[in-house]
């Protein structure tokens, strides 16, 4: 008798969060999912009707669909490399024992406390053509301009270096965590067998930190691949000529500029897709919960 009054005690507690979980994500996610299959526009906002799966059809025939598909994949992929490598780095040299490393760790998360769309803002500032601090560094160094944010190419490098800094403290972070939890033991027999610091890193450190990364790379792929604030600020909407959107800067100007909110919806639920198959199969294949469910 307890133990069920304890157990309809825990789903009294439960209610309140699953009510706000249900007004805030299931109800919204669903109501996607219906309007992605209407045909709601500007001009039937109101009396939009189901239409099948045309919406989905439309957004796969499309070449701006595998146009932004292929810049945001290869988006995701530069900031991945970057925002692992250089954390990763940067958090074997602070898992030393270097003199004011609680200032250099201080220093280096600034750039992941700082609101994104602060840090956008201002280094979309620092890529101004004519008075942006990085052309008139690049002048006085090299005696060139770079027109950042007038070309297309010039636009994503611009967004991309803008994530890349915002984005490597958390890595750095996580990876520190995880360094912290090896046991020196395991290096102190490793230098007993003669290993060198490559055969440490290789053998002991990448494997230990697998299990703590592979989750925090799959965030970093999500995060990123629906980094609407960077691309949105730095590119001030898409420009030039909606040549640097990514898919989820064109779902939102689809949606809230040109009002195809059945086309946004079916191309939301298609990025929906494609990151719920790449989290399940990079889950399985990297087999980095094995050591928690089993």
């Amino acid at each position: 008798m307890q133990q069920q009054n304890n157990i309809k005690l825990a789903y009294i507690f439960l209610l309140p969060a699953l009510l706000v979980m249900g007004l805030v994500i299931f109800y919204p996610f669903v109501y996607n999912v219906v309007i992605s299959f209407s045909n709601m526009n500007l001009t039937h906002f109101h009396n939009w009707r189901l239409i099948g799966v045309k919406n989905y059809l439309l957004v796969l025939s499309e070449r701006n669909f595998w146009y932004y598909f292929f810049k945001t994949v290869l988006w995701t992929v530069l900031n991945l490399i970057f925002h692992v490598g250089i954390g990763v780095f940067l958090a074997l040299i602070l898992n030393k024992d270097i003199k004011g490393k609680s200032i250099f760790r201080t220093l280096l998360i600034l750039p992941w406390a700082v609101p994104q769309y602060i840090t956008a803002l201002t280094w979309r500032g620092m890529f101004n053509a004519e008075y942006g601090a990085i052309n008139l560094f690049l002048e006085r160094l090299l005696g060139i301009q770079i027109p950042w944010l007038s070309t297309e190419w010039g636009a994503f490098a611009a967004c991309l270096i803008t994530n890349i800094w915002l984005g490597f403290p958390f890595m750095m972070v996580i990876a520190l965590g995880g360094l912290q939890s090896i046991p020196d033991e395991l290096y102190e027999a490793a230098e007993i067998d003669g290993a060198n610091a490559w055969q440490k890193f290789r053998n002991i450190t990448m494997p230990l930190l697998k299990p703590v990364m592979v989750p925090a790379i799959i965030l970093g792929v999500i995060w990123t691949f629906n980094n609407f604030n960077v691309v949105w600020l730095v590119s001030n909407g898409g420009e030039p000529s909606e040549t640097s959107h990514i898919l989820v800067s064109w779902v939102y100007k689809a949606a809230f500029f040109y009002y195809r909110m059945g086309y946004a919806a079916a191309f939301s639920m298609i990025i929906f897709a494609i990151l719920f198959v790449f989290g399940w199969r990079f889950i399985k294949r990297t087999s980095a919960t094995e050591s928690v469910y089993s």
